[in-house]
C-alpha cells in the first residue's frame, strides 16, 4: 500500500467535505499526475451539470483551486495530494517518517550554518 493520496475538499451545505479521490499512491510524483488528470474532470457531486470549469494552481505546485459552474451555482473545491504520516495500524509508517525527518532536521541544520555569515581571520 502507498502513503500518497489525491484529496478533495469543498463546503456541502452545513458540512465541510474531505474526498479521497485516489488513494494507495506509492510516490509523490505518482500522486501528482493523479491529482493534475482529477482537476479536468472531478465533481464534487454527480447532480452538476457543467457549464465551465476554471482551475487555479497554488504557488506550492501540489493544490489547485477548482471552479466549476453548474446550471444554477458554482462550485468551489481545492484538489491535493497528501503524505500518509502515521497510521496506528502499522507503527513502522511513523517509524520510518521520524527517521526521514531527523535526517531532515540534521540537513537543514547544516544548510543554516553554512549560510551564515563566516568571520575572517586575517593572515598573520
Amino acid at each position: 500500500m502507498g502513503n500518497w493520496v489525491v484529496i478533495a475538499q469543498y463546503d456541502y451545505g452545513d458540512s465541510y467535505v474531505t474526498d479521497i479521490i485516489r488513494d494507495g499512491l506509492d510516490t509523490r510524483g505518482q500522486a501528482l499526475e493523479e491529482l493534475r488528470a482529477a482537476v479536468h474532470t472531478y465533481l464534487p457531486t454527480k447532480r452538476i451539470i457543467e457549464s465551465w470549469r476554471r482551475v487555479y494552481r497554488f504557488d506550492d505546485r501540489a493544490s489547485y483551486l477548482v471552479l466549476i459552474k453548474g446550471r444554477a451555482s458554482r462550485w468551489y473545491c481545492t484538489l491535493r495530494v497528501a503524505e500518509l504520516v502515521s497510521d496506528s495500524t502499522d507503527p513502522k509508517v511513523s517509524q520510518a517518517l521520524q527517521a526521514e525527518d531527523a535526517e531532515d532536521a540534521v540537513d537543514a541544520a547544516a544548510a543554516e550554518a553554512a549560510a551564515e555569515p563566516q568571520d575572517r581571520v586575517p593572515p598573520g
